[in-house]
């Protein structure tokens, strides 16, 4: 029987782990894709203290290793969690896991535009990671489709890779860090269309373009040969509904002290409520979740 089990191996989900295993607890760590999360597909982390401008996937591994030094256990697979008489049994598709806390740090999933022809494409010009897909279109024509801080790293990663890259946008303004938006400024490889919606995604076996709509209705065409989608984020808690409390857009209510509506689960990182979802506060989410559960379980055992 684990002390803890988290659920979700993103930065959170790795610190949650590292600072458990720390304060003494043995720990199963479990991740339904890849350890690192979305931080791994990230270009360029640039806004980690002390990671000045790291691969998310570097630092992904680097943190991985540390928890490992620190002998956490590991392992594929979704959660899903049940009460016990002793504390909780965590079950994925391959094994089930006891524990007497649970820390969920399942992170959120890429948002679709959900227009015709983006499911249907996937795979074949329809992506939402440039550093997984980017190479696939060396010297290729493409769109990045969002204005946030994803988006504009995007434009930025595959303007380097890609003979042109345009950058749609559905208002205006960008909505990213100042420094992102005056090295999108400066690039001249870089086209944007602004205050459109992409209401199309075009291609028979592969992606040959955008319908977009302005403002006033008018309709335009984009050709290209991909689609990077940025649009943000939603969180995937639905295996946690009938054990914690979910707000109205699918977050797990926690505070600044990573509990949850039940004792015993906690919750860290993007995947609860919160203002500001970055690899930072997901670290730091990680930390309180860590040690609250770590110092759970203390308290449990000497009831006991």
């Amino acid at each position: 029987m684990y002390d803890i089990v988290v659920v979700g191996g993103g930065p959170a989900g790795m610190t949650a782990a590292l600072y458990a295993a720390r304060a003494g607890k043995n720990v199963m760590l479990l991740e339904c894709n890849a350890f690192g999360g979305q931080m791994a597909t990230a270009p360029l982390v640039e806004n980690f203290p002390a990671a000045d401008k790291m691969p998310g996937a570097e630092l992904a591994n680097r943190m991985f290793g540390q928890i490992t030094g620190h002998d956490v256990d590991f392992d594929m697979g979704t959660g899903v969690i049940d009460k016990t008489d002793d504390g909780f049994v965590v079950r994925t598709e391959y094994m089930d896991y006891e524990c007497h806390a649970v820390v969920l740090a399942t992170g959120v999933t890429h948002k679709k535009l959900n227009v015709e022809g983006e499911d249907r494409l996937i795979g074949n010009g329809v992506c939402y990671c440039a550093v997984c897909d980017g190479a696939f279109y060396k010297d290729k024509n493409v769109c990045v489709v969002g204005d946030g801080n994803s988006a504009v790293q995007y434009a930025l990663y595959l303007s380097e890779i890609c003979a042109q890259v345009t950058l749609v946008t559905m208002f205006d303004r960008l909505f990213c860090d100042k420094e992102l938006e005056q090295r999108l400024f400066l690039h001249e490889g870089i086209n944007r269309v602004q205050g459109v919606l992409v209401t199309e995604i075009v291609g028979d076996e592969h992606v040959k373009g955008l319908v977009c709509r302005g403002d006033d209705g008018a309709v335009s065409y984009i050709d290209c040969d991909a689609v990077f989608v940025a649009i943000g984020q939603e969180p995937h808690n639905e295996n946690f509904a009938g054990m914690v409390q979910l707000d109205d857009r699918g977050y797990i209510v926690a505070g600044e002290d990573c509990r949850t509506s039940h004792e015993g689960i906690f919750a860290a990182g993007d995947c609860r409520t919160k203002s500001v979802r970055q690899c930072a506060t997901a670290v730091g989410d990680g930390a309180v979740a860590g040690y609250m559960a770590a110092s759970y379980v203390t308290d449990l055992k000497n009831r006991r």
